[in-house]
């Protein structure tokens, strides 16, 4: 008789404290792990998101929700800005681009994103087949829109008011899917993407003047029709690449200074955030040791207790 079989016959004459010592033990190891994995793919998920983007700027309100919102679509945004800030963006000297986004809609829980191509390529998104949109209310979808509707190139859809499913849906101006993106692994993959001209066509066509969902400043007067030229339109918020490092000591201050718009920094409100998850992870890995120890415990006092059982015969064999 080995000591290994001499073990081994140990825990089968205790078949249930051998059990729950392997049962307490292997729970508290998968729960320390998965609690790793998923804070690590968690961290890499949030790094690749808000890769490349330096500033979100918006309507005033909570910094943390435009970053939500703006970068990782998961928040209602705080309001909307005048379209005016894009072009005062763009021309200054400490900005390197902007990329406008027009929130508000949604098609089966995905958002309806008005924005530019130039989002496309800041998440290095390249397209599995079709094109890119050119012109109001045609389309490019991500991979997982794609999988899970089923829509392909030359399919139409139609967007729901609001950000979640359930809202009324504007069937009168559907859109017309020209493209679909290949994975890509980032926020890109969840968005219906759209000119932001579409954003407000539909809003010009199903909203009224005091609606708070509509991207229009200003009541609608009488003389004006919908989507006329004149009438002054709004953006949902920017997404501002810095042309230095420089620029994040100054640029964010200047911007707060405006009564009208507030400048997140998506790196600032992601460890913010962290810090929040953080202690929920810390609780989970605590319990985790909390069965480990426990497991290990019990395998003392289950090797104890046979030990005292068997003096005897161990003092034989000896």
């Amino acid at each position: 008789m080995t000591l290994t079989g001499l073990a081994f016959a140990y825990a089968r004459r205790r078949p249930l404290a051998t059990a729950l010592v392997v049962a307490l033990a292997a729970l508290g190891v998968a729960i320390a792990t998965v609690t790793l994995l998923v804070t690590r793919e968690l961290g890499e998920r949030l790094h690749r998101d808000a890769r490349g983007i330096d500033l979100v700027v918006g309507a005033k309100g909570s910094p943390l929700q435009l970053v939500l919102s703006g970068v990782y679509h998961v928040d209602v945004p705080p309001g909307n800005i005048p379209s005016g800030a894009l072009a005062e963006l763009r021309a200054h000297p400490m900005v390197a681009g902007v990329i406008p986004l027009a929130l508000g809609d949604s098609f089966r829980g995905f958002r309806i994103v008005g924005t530019e191509p130039a989002l496309i390529e800041h998440y290095g998104a390249r397209l599995a087949e079709g094109a890119v949109f050119r012109r109001p209310m045609e389309a490019v979808i991500g991979s997982e829109v794609a999988r899970r509707s089923g829509l392909g190139i030359g399919g139409r859809f139609a967007g729901a008011h609001g950000l979640a499913e359930g809202g009324g849906e504007h069937g009168e101006t559907p859109y017309a899917v020209t493209g679909v993106l290949a994975p890509t692994g980032t926020v890109v993959d969840r968005l219906v993407l759209t000119p932001v001209e579409s954003v407000w066509a539909v809003h010009d066509a199903h909203h009224g003047a005091d609606d708070p969902g509509d991207v229009r400043s200003g009541p609608r007067s009488k003389e004006r029709q919908p989507g006329a030229a004149h009438e002054p339109r709004e953006l949902t918020m920017l997404l501002v690449r810095y042309r230095s490092p420089l620029a994040a000591a100054s640029l964010p201050r200047e911007i707060n200074k405006s009564s009208a718009l507030v400048a997140a920094s998506p790196a600032y409100e992601t460890a913010r955030l962290f810090t929040v998850f953080g202690v929920g992870l810390d609780l989970v890995r605590a319990f985790a040791a909390i069965l480990v120890g426990a497991s290990l415990l019990l395998l003392f006092v289950a090797l104890a207790q046979a030990l005292d059982e068997r003096r005897y015969d161990l003092a034989i064999l000896r």
